[in-house]
């Protein structure tokens, strides 16, 4: 059967009808869509993001999980059990992370029909490690705690998005805030990628000026992990920056899965024993992890992390912690839904797109999930652009990069053995992403917007939370924004910037654009009857109603 035969009979088919497939006679079939372009679409998907198997899993493993370190002075990086542990938790989160994903995908593909593919997110990984746990447990709220806050921060999740509120608390949110969130996460990721626990070591401790250069071996570093001499000698650290080197040249010629291949190459060079760079010292610890290394495969098992969350929910910092997590997943996930949607070409007049319902519901559903299993908060990724770059439209792309999934559960030795000088350069580059896709789009022009995204920006890496940098965000533009708009009110709307017309437009166009589509529903379309009693529509149905209903009113809005 040739390649047209093959996409003509799928299009046909029942998986045709429900994926909207060009050719399946559907009324809103997808322009252009093939079976087997979408399947190619989710494996370039899946090849764009899979380095998020062993990034994920070395960052949250840095909290130490649910091991109990029982070392004299408080230093677990001596305690060979917990170490021992610590490595078991790091496998543990591959297979989490692998799972969680390719069930949130299948979500997405399935109910949305979304080309979108899901997994932890980076930034809200880190964290949930470093801000909240703490690296090896050193933080506030413990481990078994903070899963259980994004176990019910995805709840609240959820219940927000069945309901509506989520598109209205973005939507009400100012565009530079939601931007600059993102380029000071895309920081905060380059600077995890350049320290030691999670990256290649470029910068250490200092005690007078709180960072420097670092890069030096480990038997040159004091009891902080400051140096005191070998200065950029670390062999790693230069292996790090040769996985740098690549990923950035494969990504200038867009070559796929530029960064899985970077950090696949800087591993298998670091597995080898008794050599400067290897992963596996001649240690105790090192001969545990060498023994699981060798394994290669391996029936997929969660023997530490799964379902020990703890709800003992005291503390006020696991309430911070829950409002970030919420906050941060209303803004990352949404906007990066909305972004891809937009460059799929799926939007309409109003920013919305088809399947935007379910598609909330999906991630927010497998943010539960993702916790159950011991990772961090599940988002849309921004490499699902790799995907729709290849034509993927539907979900069919998001199924197929659920399967990719699937089969790396059984590979988790190998996901689990990729040290942080090989995931480090991941975080850079994908620090560099964010920044390169966002930074343009923050209205540099006028200084009420500039100075809330600059702080946004900058507080984010530089104490080390996402939610400092947020609050700094918002605190600033209400103050600065809302004292100038008591002073156009008072003076009747002469005491203005004299650059006010820059200021970005922001904020929905009228009420209706704020309206869930169930809403929608209920409020325009009057009651129908037949002669056996009421019409009853389905989802479908309903949202294709609305849909039409929108289009109606643009077009008199437009008229």
């Amino acid at each position: 059967m040739s390649i047209a035969a093959l996409n003509r009979a799928v299009a046909r088919s029942w998986v045709g009808r429900h994926f909207t497939l060009e050719g399946s006679g559907v009324k809103n079939e997808r322009a252009g869509t093939r079976f087997t372009t979408e399947l190619r679409a989710g494996l370039a998907t899946f090849f764009a993001m899979a380095y998020i198997l062993a990034v994920n899993a070395q960052i949250i493993s840095d909290t130490g999980g649910p091991c109990v370190c029982t070392a004299v002075g408080g230093d677990c990086t001596t305690d060979p059990a917990y170490l021992t542990c610590v490595g078991e938790v790091k496998q543990d989160l591959v297979v989490a992370t692998a799972a969680v994903s390719a069930i949130a995908c299948f979500l997405m593909g399935f109910a949305a029909n979304m080309p979108l593919g899901l997994a932890p997110g980076l930034g809200l990984n880190a964290y949930f490690t470093y801000q909240v746990v703490g690296y090896h447990g050193s933080g506030k709220v413990p481990y078994r705690t903070a899963l259980a806050a994004v176990f019910i921060e995805g709840v609240i999740f959820l219940i927000l998005s069945a309901i509506g509120v989520r598109q209205l608390i973005t939507k009400a949110i100012p565009a530079s805030i939601k931007t600059a969130s993102a380029c000071g996460i895309g920081l905060f990721l380059a600077f995890i990628g350049l320290q030691s626990s999670a990256g290649i070591g470029l910068v250490g401790g200092d005690a007078a000026t709180l960072v420097t250069l670092g890069g030096c071996p480990a038997n040159q570093k004091d009891a902080d992990g400051r140096c005191l001499s070998g200065t950029m000698t670390s062999p790693t650290l230069w292996v790090g920056i040769l996985g740098f080197v690549i990923i950035s040249l494969l990504m200038s010629f867009r070559v796929k899965g530029a960064i899985l291949i970077g950090i696949v190459f800087i591993s298998a060079i670091s597995w080898f024993r008794n050599s400067a760079i290897t992963y596996f010292p001649d240690t105790p610890t090192g001969d545990d992890m060498y023994a699981t290394f060798k394994k290669v495969v391996s029936v997929p098992h969660i023997k530490h992390t799964a379902g020990v969350m703890d709800f003992n929910l005291n503390s006020s910092e696991v309430w911070v912690a829950l409002i970030t997590f919420l906050y941060v997943d209303i803004l990352d996930t949404t906007g990066t839904l909305f972004s891809m949607a937009n460059y799929a070409g799926m939007t309409d007049e109003t920013g919305d797109f088809e399947g935007s319902y379910p598609a909330f519901l999906s991630d927010a559903a497998s943010c539960i999930v993702g916790a159950c299993l011991g990772s961090s908060p599940v988002t849309a990724f921004v490499e699902s652009g790799a995907g729709l770059a290849e034509g993927g439209r539907t979900g069919l792309t998001a199924i197929t990069v659920s399967f990719f999934f699937i089969l790396s559960l059984f590979f988790s030795p190998i996901f689990a053995s990729f040290p942080p000088w090989a995931t480090g350069p991941a975080l850079l580059v994908v620090g560099v992403l964010m920044l390169q896709t966002t930074v343009s789009h923050i209205n540099w022009k006028y200084l009420p917007d500039a100075v809330p995204a600059f702080l946004t920006i900058a507080v984010m890496p530089l104490t080390y939370s996402i939610s400092y940098g947020l609050i700094a965000g918002l605190g600033s533009y209400i103050a600065i924004n809302g004292t100038l708009l008591l002073l156009k009110t008072a003076s009747g709307g002469r005491i203005v910037p004299p650059d006010a017309e820059n200021k970005e437009i922001w904020g929905p166009k009228s009420a209706s654009d704020l309206h869930p589509f169930w809403l929608s529903y209920f409020l325009r379309r009057p009651a129908t009857k037949t002669g056996s009693g009421d019409e009853s529509l389905s989802a479908d149905e309903m949202s294709t109603e609305v849909d039409v209903e929108k289009a109606d009113v643009d077009r008199k809005r437009s008229n």
